[in-house]
């Protein structure tokens, strides 16, 4: 049998073919713009994600048996805002994860609200990124908009309603709105109030793994397609990865360095960080997860060599590294769109500092390189603190294939490791769900066994852990010092 997998990521949409043994067959991708019209705000037309979508999905099952594809599901970015009006055209272009433009919505909840009653309500205070505030910003700057909005939901979310016509979520997804009672894995009646909605604007819950319909007739034929195709509700993008690379069950470990950065440890039990610098969500497999967030990861390196030195050769830049590591003299803050996790400040700036005359350009993508695991080791010093302290990670997204990123990450964590086979995390991860919601595999733990498997592991080297440990103490004095000069430069 074979099952597709969707990775709606923010540059692109790629699709995974794979059998239920998880061994992928073909792989298809579209590119599509990112929009900002403002400072901070970014954007994107949710009907370029379906038009994207389904042009990958028509060239993807292209020339094969489609009478073996069972299911289909999604890994998609989180927190964005999709409304649509009563006729379900989109109201206004999707308001990202990534969108700062919601400085004064978040201060509201977080102050005049209170982030102990956010707490309560949903395990989690107010980011910028988030749904609600996005909600809230509508309210407030574009009442007219507002005042159209029948359907609330999430980038993924718009995906499945356009294949099965069914109005849904999935809790971990859910959980990154502001509006979910992550802990009793409901709508909270109290945000839905603060942001002045009812509960018949947003989608009905199911989890990660559940059937939420079949694919539509009009998609079907259009695609030479069944009707039989199960379309399973999908996950967050984070949650997603964490699937497919295996992170289920307590105490699990995944790193993702895509465009944004996350450190994603799943829990048996519901926890919640006291100053909420990490997010408590529903995880994808039943249970929760921990996850801290940086907003700018593996773009950052992607700025900085095509942006400043125009140059798309990763592999030279790297390979002038390699000898100093954990000496270098110069740190980069990755703060580029601001920070989340654990700083919660979209005034912050990413930074170089420590440039003197004999600084190199490979000094300086080092330190690229290296704020990406110093900024992951950050949020990984608060799990520690409330004594979530996993020992071994996997590793995901386009800044985990770097083998110097992934010693970074090792040791300047100080921890194991581990680097699937398969490193299509999101759309590997929505495969799978797909196999569990056809019957495939009874849960998603059992997936995961049968399907996730290791082809490397890096183990932390005493000697350079040391250096690095200086080196961090030095990084993360950086954002305090500078954290007061931020506002005035916005």
């Amino acid at each position: 049998m074979l099952y597709i997998g969707i990775d709606l990521g923010t540059s692109s949409v790629k699709l995974l073919l794979t059998n239920e043994k998880g061994e992928i067959k073909k792989t298809v991708s579209r590119d599509y713009p990112l929009m900002f019209p403002h400072p901070g705000w970014s954007e994107q037309a949710p009907e370029e994600w379906f038009e994207k979508s389904l042009e990958a999905l028509k060239e993807i099952t292209d020339g094969i048996d489609k009478s073996e594809i069972k299911g289909i599901s999604c890994g998609g970015q989180m927190h964005g805002l999709v409304a649509l009006d009563e006729n379900d055209n989109v109201i206004r272009p999707a308001i990202l994860w990534n969108d700062n433009r919601t400085t004064a919505e978040v201060d509201y909840l977080n102050n005049e609200i209170g982030k102990d009653k956010l707490s309560d309500y949903t395990a989690n205070i107010a980011f910028a990124g988030f749904t609600a505030p996005k909600i809230l910003w509508m309210r407030n700057n574009e009442p007219e908009n507002y005042k159209k909005i029948k359907k609330i939901m999430l980038p993924k979310d718009y995906l499945a309603y356009k294949l099965s016509g069914t109005f849904c979520t999935d809790y971990s997804d859910a959980s990154g709105m502001l509006l979910l009672d992550v802990k009793n894995r409901r709508w909270s009646p109290e945000m839905l109030k603060i942001c002045g909605i009812t509960e018949e604007q947003l989608p009905k819950l199911f989890e990660s793994y559940e059937k939420v319909g079949t694919l539509k007739k009009e998609i079907a034929d259009e695609c030479g397609l069944s009707t039989d195709i199960v379309i399973a509700a999908g996950a967050g993008d984070n949650a997603a990865a964490a699937v497919g690379t295996g992170t289920v069950g307590d105490g699990m470990c995944n790193i993702s360095l895509g465009t944004s950065g996350t450190i994603f440890i799943s829990s048996d039990k519901f926890g919640v960080d006291p100053n909420n610098a990490l997010h408590s969500f529903d995880h994808a497999d039943g249970s929760f997860h921990l996850m801290g967030c940086m907003l700018s990861a593996a773009s950052t390196k992607k700025w900085w060599m095509e942006d400043i030195l125009r140059s798309k050769d990763y592999a030279a830049e790297e390979g002038g590294i390699n000898k100093n590591l954990g000496e270098n003299h110069v740190f980069f803050l990755p703060y580029l769109m601001g920070e989340r996790s654990p700083w919660n400040d979209p005034n912050a700036r990413g930074t170089l500092t420590g440039i003197t005359l004999d600084t190199t350009r490979y000094d300086i993508i080092q330190a690229v390189m290296e704020g990406m695991a110093f900024a992951t080791r950050d949020m990984y010093e608060v799990a520690k603190s409330i004594g979530v302290c996993p020992s071994r990670t996997k590793i995901c997204g386009g800044g985990g294939k770097s083998p110097i990123e992934r010693r970074m990450i090792a040791n300047i964590l100080n921890i194991t490791v581990d680097v699937p086979v398969s490193e299509e995390g999101p759309g590997m991860g929505g495969a799978m769900l797909a196999m569990v919601a056809c019957g495939e595999y009874a849960t998603v733990e059992e997936a995961a066994a049968a399907i996730v498997k290791v082809k490397e592991t890096i183990e932390p080297e005493p000697e350079l852990v040391k250096k690095y440990e200086e080196k961090y103490q030095q990084f993360k004095s950086i954002y305090p010092a500078l954290k007061p000069v931020f506002p005035k430069i916005v």
